[in-house]
């Protein structure tokens, strides 16, 4: 008998740099060619947080503090006859950009600072559009989003 399919615990970050968040094209599957947050799973003994800075780092090569957790999400993914084929639990955070310039990778074939507005336009991995618009959110409630989006209100002073 076949192993079951156990969750998969994984980490990213929606990195703002200004009113722009980072994004990858995705080169594996699950999700391959799609833009998506830099992530990966989370190692034994690493905290989310620790998990979501290191893949941005591996990733993209770039630098984040992380600020909070911006959602959960499952990603769950069925064969043809409905057979699970794999789930992934992921947590996303909220972060900001402190150095580096992202590069491209096996993981991430495609890289680029986005407005949030504009994450609704492109193909995307599932509930994108909207984790980013929680992390832009979480940092303007926190006070450190510099150049809010428009519809994101700040905190106050």
């Amino acid at each position: 008998m076949a192993d079951a399919v156990r969750p998969t615990l994984a980490a990213s970050a929606a990195v703002f740099r200004g009113p722009l968040v980072l994004l990858a094209q995705r080169g594996y599957a699950p999700g391959k060619g799609l833009w998506s947050l830099p992530g990966g799973r989370v190692e034994p003994g690493e905290t989310l947080a620790q998990a979501a800075a290191r893949e941005v780092m591996e990733e993209v090569a770039v630098e984040a503090e992380i600020v909070g957790l911006a959602a959960a999400l499952d990603f769950i993914s069925h064969a043809e006859d409905g057979t699970l084929k794999s789930h992934f639990v992921v947590a996303a955070h909220a972060a900001l950009w402190r150095a580096g310039e992202p590069v491209l990778s096996d993981e991430a074939v495609a890289v680029g600072w986005f407005h949030p507005d504009a994450v609704a336009t492109l193909e995307t991995t599932h509930g994108l559009a909207d984790v980013v618009h929680r992390a832009a959110r979480l940092l303007a409630a926190e006070g450190v989003l510099e150049d809010a989006p428009p519809g994101v209100a700040r905190a106050a002073s």
